[in-house]
């Protein structure tokens, strides 16, 4: 198999990461694997897609740090691949992350669809990623599973949101990810909500959000893959994210630490409520934040946390997961483009 991974910057991944433990599994499988950045592309006079990649010399790497340095050296394996000939393209770069750069945005998703057309198993959809570009794509999921939030650019509305909530509520950007620029806003802070609402409109929209008591102790992250939650053997994928020193991000890379998580049925029906609507639009592998019974978020571009071999008691879901892209490559080969990149999404 011939996978690539996609990622913000080749050169400049933060490690641990979810996409160098899946390409580092890959290889260990016997894999073809590339990295290329959302600047590596060529769209050539062939009418191909190009990329300039990297790969990593074989070798028996002890983890990521290993693989990633030869990755990054001059030692690794530079080639101008032709992306049509992969059986896989993953699209694993945070739109987020480039807010300030908006062709790097949509670059993945662009280069993705065209590759898509010749036959290239794009993951996740990129029209369904596109959808899915901030957290607007959040509404499109049933009101029982949200809190209570509003999006605007008016001050006004924010506050009134404010006052309605008991004078507690979390402001964050509509664009964003990782914990980047997220206030608990709470009724010592009145006074100086403006300034909040301005630091967040400066990237765009805000989003003003009911606070749940319960996300102080932090949250959980259940991994969905072909629309169902990931599972390797009893073992669930999945692990709590708990905040440190009284943030109440859970973001990991805000500095919340990963803890073992006990999968509920309440978890279990949120995502079964929210299946229908990712198998629809082609959502492969989704991190879904859960506190409670509410979702507060649906993670599609590039969900970490795949990385946490212990907090899953040895489960190896990176391996799970490429074990599923095996079986997707087979099935474009037996039905011979009988079915299209969404289904193959899901399949």
């Amino acid at each position: 198999m011939k996978i690539g991974f996609v990622i913000n910057e080749l050169l400049n991944e933060q490690l641990p990461s979810s996409t160098i433990q899946l390409a580092l599994t890959a290889q260990k499988m016997g894999h073809e694997v590339w990295l290329m950045g959302v600047g590596d592309f060529v769209y050539n006079c062939d009418e191909l897609v190009h990329a300039h990649a990297r790969g990593a010399p074989q070798s028996d790497y002890d983890g990521q740090e290993s693989y990633y340095a030869a990755i990054r050296s001059e030692a690794s394996v530079k080639k101008r691949i032709t992306v049509d000939e992969l059986d896989i393209l993953m699209l694993r770069n945070d739109p987020a992350q480039d807010i300030q750069s908006s062709w790097a945005q949509h670059a993945a998703i662009v280069f993705g669809r065209t590759a898509m057309r010749h036959g290239v198993i794009v993951l996740n959809d990129p029209d369904g990623l596109s959808k899915a570009i901030n957290k607007m794509y959040f509404q499109h999921f049933p009101k029982e599973v949200r809190v209570e939030k509003v999006i605007t650019r008016t001050f006004s509305e924010i506050e009134r949101f404010y006052e309605k909530h008991g004078r507690t509520m979390i402001l964050k950007p509509l664009m964003g990810s990782a914990g980047r620029g997220v206030f608990f806003v709470q009724p010592s802070d009145a006074a100086n909500l403006h300034q909040m609402a301005d630091a967040v409109f400066r990237d765009g929209y805000a989003i003003a959000e009911e606070f749940i008591p319960e996300a102080k102790n932090g949250d959980t992250r259940l991994f969905l893959m072909n629309g169902t939650p990931l599972k390797s053997g009893e073992t669930y994928c999945a692990f709590r994210r708990v905040p440190e020193g009284g943030d109440i991000r859970a973001n990991i890379h805000a500095g919340a630490k990963a803890q073992p998580a006990t999968v509920t049925p309440d978890m279990l029906r949120l995502a079964e409520i929210v299946r229908p609507k990712l198998v629809q639009d082609g959502m492969f592998l989704v991190g879904l934040d859960i506190v409670g019974d509410k979702l507060l978020e649906v993670n599609v571009f590039s969900p970490g946390g795949l990385h946490h071999l212990k907090i899953f008691k040895e489960a190896d879901f990176a391996r799970k997961v490429v074990e599923a892209l095996e079986k997707k490559v087979l099935y474009a080969k037996y039905y011979r483009g009988n079915f299209d990149n969404v289904e193959m999404n899901t399949l």
